[in-house]
């Protein structure tokens, strides 16, 4: 009899796990306590408007291209891909950037702002594509379990970039402002600042400049319907609406878990869901970690969210927009390093409608307005509608449109909900910063290190935050699990 695998959470690396294991051979079984599947990547539908709740960047397609290659199967069988020219815009006061869809644009555009910077960059990128193939074939496939899985021929030859920083690497070739602020903003998926990301990461760049922007048509959530439907085509068992309430264990090994009052025995627990929430399911001695160790570690951002249905079409924006138009450092800190509302927010516009007519009534335009903020921040009506005043406000001023009066609805997502929708600690959107000291072997573990049979996945272990690296982790753990079998 194949031996049962339950699965808490039907997020990205959920997913992705299930798929693997039931490949192998597992009788898999997810349970999600919400009523739709996709954790973090959920869709939310009005009028005709489609918005995706959580991620909206498609980056490093060779990625998903390659789970499903894992399979004998095609991406183009689940859904259409394309890619965005230009990939964004970048709003300054008084200036915007445009990344094309090419390098050769690309250096075309940073050169109009800095003569002689297009060399810099080609040279940054060059080095960039190097450690992302470091990244991505050795370093993120290796399960956290040692600091040896960061020791190969390739890192050691670049041992010095785990100790520099990305704001330190930009900065020594680049002097203006503007183009400082595009090359550290891709660390942000990362969820820390860039002065505190080790260089080595400046993979992320080749990511945006060297593979491009994609857009899966229908949206993000296409890809939650995908790998659904490829998990139930290998026999995964899908439960929505199924709140896991206890992680029951039995002799130091899990015995089974507790979903609406019912237990369901099992063979091994794999909890996609929040790490900290998950191990609050098991009784106090069986927890790995303590709510100092939690405290102690540096969270990626929360967000507060707008989804907008606007009833015309808008002018001067694109499918990703940035609005750099104030201060990014003084930013950076009221989000890590002094806890606070944002003074004078950063902020990013996603208007899917741009590029894909489906995800919006015609004639209309779907928006979703992101202001990062510091996780575990107070949380009101009131906070949420003067931010959007604000960064509304700003958004006319920089586009030189009038939009105020064409909202035909808003909905707002934010700390409270993040909590109450995900069990995220402190309410952060992106899991744990991928700090020097929060990397690989020093990320909360794939396998419990007090229970036997019991394992974890997603964005607060290993590799770490991000769509990509969610795909990954779920394939790392699967493995853990294969060979624990």
């Amino acid at each position: 009899m194949n031996k049962k695998v339950t699965i808490i959470g039907s997020g990205f690396s959920s997913l992705s796990a299930s798929c693997y294991l039931a490949k192998e051979g597992f009788d898999v079984s997810i349970y999600e306590k919400n009523t739709t599947i996709g954790g973090r990547c959920r869709q939310f539908v009005k009028q005709g408007f489609t918005f995706d709740i959580g991620p909206s960047w498609y980056w490093m397609p060779d990625i998903f291209d390659k789970f499903f290659q894992d399979f004998g199967k095609q991406r183009s069988d689940y859904y259409i891909l394309d890619k965005l020219s230009p990939a964004y815009k970048i709003f300054f006061s008084d200036d915007v950037i445009t990344i094309g869809d090419t390098m050769d644009k690309i250096c075309e555009e940073f050169e109009r702002i800095e003569e002689g910077s297009s060399r810099h960059l080609r040279k940054f990128i060059e080095q960039a594509q190097e450690n992302y193939d470091i990244a991505i074939n050795k370093v993120v496939l290796r399960p956290g379990i040692s600091p040896f899985e960061l020791v190969t021929p390739e890192t050691v030859m670049r041992v010095d970039q785990f100790f520099k920083t990305i704001s330190g690497q930009v900065r020594k070739k680049f002097k203006n402002p503007k183009l400082i602020s595009t090359l550290e903003f891709p660390v942000l998926f990362l969820g820390a600042k860039p002065s505190n990301t080790p260089s080595f990461y400046s993979f992320m760049n080749y990511a945006d400049f060297g593979l491009g922007t994609w857009h899966p048509k229908g949206g993000m959530y296409e890809i939650v319907k995908a790998m659904k439907t490829l998990a139930e085509e290998l026999g995964v068992q899908v439960y929505t609406d199924s709140p896991v309430e206890k992680i029951h264990v039995e002799h130091g090994k899990v015995k089974g878990i507790t979903v609406s009052g019912k237990q369901i025995d099992t063979d091994f627990v794999l909890s996609g869901a929040d790490y900290h929430h998950s191990e609050t399911l098991l009784d106090k001695q069986y927890r790995q970690y303590s709510e100092s160790y939690w405290d102690g570690k540096t969270f990626a951002p929360s967000s507060l969210l707008f989804y907008v249905g606007f009833n015309k079409k808008l002018k001067n924006i694109e499918h990703h927009n940035l609005f750099f138009d104030t201060d990014f450092e003084r930013h950076a800190a009221e989000i890590y390093d002094h806890p606070k509302w944002p003074t004078d927010p950063l902020f990013y516009v996603n208007f899917p409608s741009v590029t894909d007519g489906s995800m919006a009534p015609e004639g209309c335009e779907t928006g979703f307005f992101l202001v990062p903020i510091a996780p575990d921040l107070e949380d009101t009506p009131e906070l949420r509608n003067q931010y959007f005043d604000i960064i509304i406000d700003r958004f006319e001023k920089r586009t030189g449109e009038d939009v105020k009066n064409n909202i035909i609805f808003k909905e707002s997502f934010c700390v409270i909900d993040f909590v109450q929708e995900y069990n995220s600690y402190k309410g952060n959107a992106y899991g744990m910063a991928n700090t020097l000291l929060q990397t690989a072997f020093l990320r909360p573990k794939l396998k419990s290190k007090k229970v036997k049979n019991l394992f974890f996945t997603g964005q607060l272990t290993v590799p770490g935050p991000g769509v990509p690296p969610s795909l990954i982790s779920g394939k790392l753990v699967s493995e853990l699990i294969s060979k624990n079998n």
